[in-house]
């Protein structure tokens, strides 16, 4: 695959995990033992390589239950930052609303994102097409972002049509599990 080429002279990487909180890492998420079984080795992999590695929360807002002090806006604790590992919260969906996350982004010269967690057709879409606006190269898995059903679509049919028609091509290199690996491992 091409992008691989790209890789050999720019391999700085970050791994940025959206939204993977105690709300949303539940039992009727799409594929959710898969999601976590999965994300987690990412992690893992990232962990070991000394891989940069972001957090970020969403904040729903005060009595959402989904906000800061809630249990619901804790992250999932298999997937728990450890020491040096950032963590920035955001109110809307693009994980770019929040300015200091920004910076920080541009203070550094990695200009490689992977790109995972939760919701396909929100946090993660948005934050996908903010960082291709602003020239980041993004990587996802296809196996390490999921939603739910809603009453307009089943989310696994949510997820193939952001992997295989929206982000493939133009807003995203969409990469299998070992693909994702091995790019982290470069």
């Amino acid at each position: 695959m091409c992008f691989f080429y790209d890789l050999l002279y720019n391999t700085i990487m970050k791994l940025i995990l959206i939204d993977l909180q105690k709300a949303l890492v539940v039992d009727d998420l799409y594929n959710y033992k898969n999601l976590v079984k999965n994300v987690a080795k990412l992690l893992k992999t990232a962990r070991n390589l000394k891989i940069d590695i972001v957090f970020i929360q969403h904040d729903a807002g005060e009595g959402s239950g989904f906000s800061i002090g809630d249990i619901g806006y804790e992250i999932y604790d298999r997937f728990k930052p450890i020491e040096g590992e950032h963590v920035f919260s955001k109110t809307i969906n693009s994980a770019f609303g929040n300015k200091e996350f920004s910076s920080y982004l541009k203070s550094s010269e990695d200009k490689n994102l992977m790109i995972v967690g939760l919701q396909t057709e929100f946090c993660i879409d948005a934050t996908i097409k903010s960082a291709y606006e602003k020239g980041y190269k993004v990587y996802v898995p296809k196996i390490c972002h999921s939603t739910f059903d809603n009453k307009y679509s089943k989310a696994k049919d949510v997820i193939k049509y952001y992997n295989e028609w929206i982000w493939e091509g133009t807003f995203a290199n969409v990469i299998t599990l070992k693909e994702a690996i091995r790019i982290l491992g470069k």
